[in-house]
């Protein structure tokens, strides 16, 4: 994984060559950025979901969720116990490295689970689809 600063600037840098491609009218080159853009713009918007999912039990980490969020869990999936199981079926699924997401479906009006390769970011999967949590199940997490 890259630290999250660097895919900040390689993003950046990746816009600034498809900027200067377009310029110069080089379509191969501006079709060939779109990986780099796609990784590196998926890696800082997917890390910025994973942070904030992230709290010291201080903070309220750690606790099962309640209120609205509770209640579209059980509605959905019958039980947090049961979503857990899911997105760890999901993840274990993934093949190489991706994420997977528990995510509003607007047009649906629902909690769903979905996976990403790589790292796509989840409107590649669905304009719809509004990430609440993702969990990194990148294949070097699992060296140790």
């Amino acid at each position: 994984h890259e630290a999250p600063s660097t895919y900040i600037t390689n993003y950046n840098k990746a816009i600034e060559q498809l900027d200067d491609a377009i310029t110069k009218g080089n379509a191969s080159t501006a079709v060939k950025l779109q990986s780099a853009i796609k990784f590196n713009g998926g890696g800082h918007v997917n890390h910025s979901v994973f942070w904030k999912n992230l709290a010291p039990t201080s903070e309220g980490g750690g606790e099962p969720p309640h209120g609205s969020l509770g209640s579209a869990i059980n509605q959905s999936f019958s039980s947090v116990e049961k979503l857990i199981a899911k997105m760890n079926a999901e993840g274990a699924a993934v093949q190489g490295s991706g994420w997977v997401w528990l995510a509003v479906d607007k047009e649906l009006k629902r909690l769903v689970v979905e996976t990403t390769s790589n790292q796509d970011p989840l409107v590649t999967k669905g304009p719809s689809l509004v990430p609440l949590i993702g969990i990194d199940v990148w294949e070097h997490a699992y060296y140790l």
